[in-house]
Formats: structure tokens, sequence, C-alpha cells
């Protein structure tokens, strides 16, 4: 993780918390119609101007984890997706949504329990996760998918995600693979997926972590 700090702004009935290390700037939530998040404004995030579902809604758009919230009553504050869903960016992360068991997940990061970028370029400096270093690398790869998987008997259940030593990351569970189109591509409950950059059958793994000596830490 990197010395980014983490941001933590109260309201009367919620607060939203902001964790820099995770956030890749996709915008979800500064583009979202409200008055929640207004780029500008200080602060930023006023969690006393939106209704709590309008809250929970903003919070749980953003793919990374960084964002997330607590509500002063106790109510819950989010529930994992009926579905496990791996969608493959183009040129992008691996974006990780469901019931997660995320292996050396920050435990002070609540979002990470439902939400994940996951870098498959290999350049990150945030490993496992992406910090966007895809786009100075110049990482290309468009998101298709062309495998069907052997399907998965449910869609929901804990979905555990670990990652090899200098190797790909593992899902164990039910799980669907998105390819960037939006299309549901891929059914079943183990996979494992491209890290290095290298594979010529992204997202999956073909070994090619181990010819090209790549280095998960």
């Amino acid at each position: 993780m990197s010395d980014k700090k983490t941001f933590h702004y109260e309201g009367k009935d919620a607060t939203v918390t902001w964790d820099g290390n995770l956030c890749i700037h996709i915008g979800e939530c500064g583009r979202a119609k409200g008055e929640l998040f207004v780029g500008g404004r200080q602060p930023w995030c006023q969690p006393d101007v939106s209704e709590a579902d309008e809250i929970r809604d903003v919070i749980e758009r953003c793919p990374t984890g960084a964002l997330s919230v607590e509500f002063a009553d106790g109510s819950v504050s989010e529930v994992a997706t009926d579905e496990n869903s791996v969608q493959v960016a183009y040129n992008g992360p691996l974006f990780v949504r469901g019931d997660l068991d995320i292996d050396g997940a920050p435990e002070d990061v609540p979002g990470m329990k439902f939400r994940a970028a996951l870098c498959r370029c290999g350049q990150s400096s945030n490993k496992p996760f992406c910090d966007n270093s895809h786009e100075e690398a110049g990482f290309q790869d468009y998101g298709a998918v062309g495998e069907h998987g052997d399907g998965a008997a449910a869609a929901g259940g804990t979905l555990e995600v670990r990652f090899a030593k200098n190797g790909p990351v593992l899902v164990n569970g039910n799980l669907s693979i998105v390819a960037s189109s939006g299309r549901a591509a891929w059914r079943g409950t183990k996979a494992a997926l491209c890290r290095c950059g290298a594979s010529k059958n992204k997202p999956f793994c073909d070994g090619a972590h181990k010819k090209i000596g790549f280095q998960s830490d």
C-alpha cells in the first residue's frame, strides 16, 4: 500500500470513508446525480445533503472498494450482490464484485468485502490492486472472453480470491466472468486469472508469468 491518506466525511447520520490507496478515479461518485459528491466544493463529500438510500447507491457504484459508509443508527450499509462477478475491463483491471474474501485485503476497508479492482497488467505498485499503471505501461487487452466455463450450481456465496506467489489470481466459488462488452461469458467455480499481463489467453492464466519472470511483490 502507498501512504495516501484515508479521509472520513462525517455527517449527522452517516460517515463516508474514502481510501486513496485504492481509488483509481473511475468517477462513479463525482458524476452521480445529486449533491453527495461535488467537485471543487469543500468538503467535496457532504453526507447530510443526501438520504441514506442515495448514499448507499452512490457508494456501491465505486468499483474498487475505496468508498464505504457507516450509518449512525447501525443500519446495514452494504450487502453483497446476488451474483459474484469479474468484469474484464477494456485495457484495464479486473473489477470483482460479490461476497468477497480477498487474501491480504486491508481489514479497515469495508468496501473491499464487496468490490475490488485487481491489477492484470503486472505493473501496479500496489499489487494485487490496480493503481492505473496500465495506462502508463500501454497495456492492451480489449476484454474479450473466449471460454464458457463448466457452469456453477448457484450465483452467490463466498468468493475466495487468492494470489499465487509470482503467479495468477486464483478464484474459488460461484462466479460469472463478464467480457468488457457486457456479455456474461463464463460461469464456473474455479479459475486462474492472469495478472502478469503476458498471457495469450486473457483473462485466463497460461503460464506466461514463468517465462517473463513476473514478480508479485
